[in-house]
């Protein structure tokens, strides 16, 4: 030991003693990691409803290996500068559990734990990163986080299928189950949700593949089949400037060989056309679909080759139409049922095959015909579809009386309702016209001027329709009862000359009952028509 004067050890000590209390502050103040708990819902891809077995086995390899599934929280309050002021990452958390986590031999949920590692000073988290490193995708349900301190129970609603991770060119991010005005998203958030719009949209090239997560429009090039000949050249629907929809999801396959304008098509029984994943029938579901659709097709081949009929595109009566429902094929005997049985696939003999005896291809009865056969010609039940049908959100309060048209009358005339009051205070439970619409209980169901300016064209072919106007009467236990239907043609000498329109009230009985079920029967296919192009089609 060195020699020091008593100065300089006193100098030292202090020098110690200062160190060590700034030492202090530091370890107390520095942030705590906290070990936060977290619980997954998910669902194991199956195939159809089995598990898929080669995957699960690659799975089992990659879980041996440590690739799992992994998750990262990120931070809702602290922006990263080193990472463009993106919300601060917690460090990466594997799925425990996965192949000891049983699942049914049918799809269904699994429950598996996580454990994070999260740093106090970050605050809450609001989001997460997840990778897939198995060789398949799984359907992520929920992530939720217990005692997050200060925070409680932070729940993550994610329902989206999360496929391996080398088939995204992104981080697949999950937002935490609380909703933003995009002025009021945590700017540590916003780069992440601006970037999850980006990827949503698509960059408009490339042939999408089942793990996009693309929602893209085109235009309906796709109608004809220009290789197979000159007669199934279709001309592209949408993309001028006079119709610029309607337009249809894109799915970027390759053009046709003749035409370059002309995408190509699909196999006729080839299915697998692009939707986004979280959007497809999920295997239960699509199943279904096909076991209804082949039960359809035999049902209409069955009953054509057992009555030539000469107008296959019709019903000749209401009973044919009946017989959808009520009949079927009659097998020969339950040995030839237990054959076909072991022909068709589990999950679509439920559907294809009733325990009625042996019968195939028996259509299940519509409800609102289980108790009632004549049931569907009610003014209640025309009231009940329109709201519960798919076109309800066309249905407006009436404001004036009568009905306006917003079509320019120098160039179709006078398009004003001829609907008097006479025609529907009859109906009306004591009401005049007046209180009605004071107390807006008058509704309005109008497909007069969409249709008007084209009625002329559809008309020419072999198809025939109406403008329509509906109204309709709120009343006190909720339900919409039918006042008058107006069905309108343009007049004779030219649109420019306004409309021909007759109007039509209820009736029940001899030709006045026959006819109201007639306009009931346009006002619907206005409606149905009205959703499959504008609402649902060109919106």
């Amino acid at each position: 030991m060195g020699h020091c004067s008593i100065p300089e050890m006193l100098g030292k000590t202090l020098e110690k003693m200062c160190g060590k209390a700034r030492d202090e502050p530091k370890e107390n103040n520095k942030s705590k990691v906290l070990k936060i708990k977290g619980t997954i819902k998910l669902m194991k891809k199956n195939v159809l409803d089995f598990n898929d077995v080669g995957a699960s086995f690659l799975d089992l390899v990659y879980e041996l290996f440590g690739k799992g599934v992994s998750l990262q929280l990120i931070s809702a309050v602290h922006g990263d500068p080193a990472n463009g002021l993106k919300g601060k990452l917690g460090k990466t958390a594997f799925v425990e559990n996965w192949i000891s986590t049983l699942t049914s031999v049918s799809a269904g949920d699994a429950t598996v734990n996580i454990l994070f590692e999260w740093d106090e000073s970050m605050s809450v988290p609001g989001a997460f990163i997840i990778k897939n490193y198995h060789h398949n995708q799984f359907y992520l349900k929920t992530v939720t986080l217990q005692d997050v301190p200060g925070h409680g129970q932070i729940h993550f609603i994610c329902n989206s299928w999360v496929y391996p991770a080398h088939r995204y060119k992104y981080d697949r991010v999950f937002f935490a189950n609380k909703t933003y005005l995009p002025c009021n998203t945590p700017e540590p958030l916003r780069l992440y949700r601006e970037k999850e719009l980006v990827n949503l949209r698509g960059n408009g090239s490339g042939q999408l593949k089942k793990w996009d997560r693309v929602y893209d429009y085109a235009y309906y090039n796709d109608l004809g089949n220009p290789d197979k000949g000159k007669e199934y050249e279709r001309p592209v629907l949408g993309g001028s400037e006079k119709f610029p929809y309607p337009r249809r999801g894109r799915t970027g396959r390759a053009p046709s060989k003749k035409d370059p304008n002309t995408e190509s098509r699909l196999p006729l029984l080839d299915l697998d056309i692009y939707v986004p994943r979280d959007e497809r029938f999920d295997p239960v579901k699509f199943s279904d679909f096909l076991a209804y659709a082949f039960k359809s097709i035999g049902q209409v081949l069955v009953s054509e080759i057992s009555s030539f009929d000469t107008t296959p595109n019709e019903f000749n009566n209401f009973q044919a139409l009946l017989k959808l429902y009520d009949d079927g094929v009659k097998l020969p005997n339950s040995q030839t049922l237990t054959k076909l049985r072991e022909r068709i696939p589990w999950e679509m003999r439920k559907e294809l095959l009733a325990n009625d005896g042996g019968r195939l291809f028996k259509l299940p009865m519509p409800d609102v015909i289980k108790e009632d056969k004549s049931a569907w010609r009610t003014d209640e039940e025309f009231g009940r579809e329109m709201l519960a049908g798919v076109n309800p959100v066309i249905i407006r309060r009436l404001q004036e009386f009568p009905p306006a048209s917003k079509l320019d009358p120098a160039k179709y005339g006078n398009q004003t309702s001829t609907i008097k009051r006479e025609h529907i205070e009859k109906n009306m439970n004591g009401l005049t016209v007046d209180e009605a619409l004071e107390n807006n209980m008058l509704f309005i169901l109008d497909h007069h001027d969409a249709l008007m300016p084209y009625l002329q064209v559809i008309n020419s072919t072999t198809t025939k329709t109406y403008a329509s106007r509906t109204l309709l009467l709120l009343q006190n236990n909720g339900t919409l009862k039918p006042l008058a239907i107006e069905l309108s043609l343009p007049h004779p000498q030219g649109v420019q000359y306004g409309v021909t329109s007759q109007v039509f009230t209820p009736a029940e009985h001899g030709v006045e009952g026959s006819v109201w079920q007639l306009a009931k029967a346009y006002a619907a296919v206005n409606d149905s028509g009205y959703h499959q192009l504008i609402s649902h089609w060109y919106v």
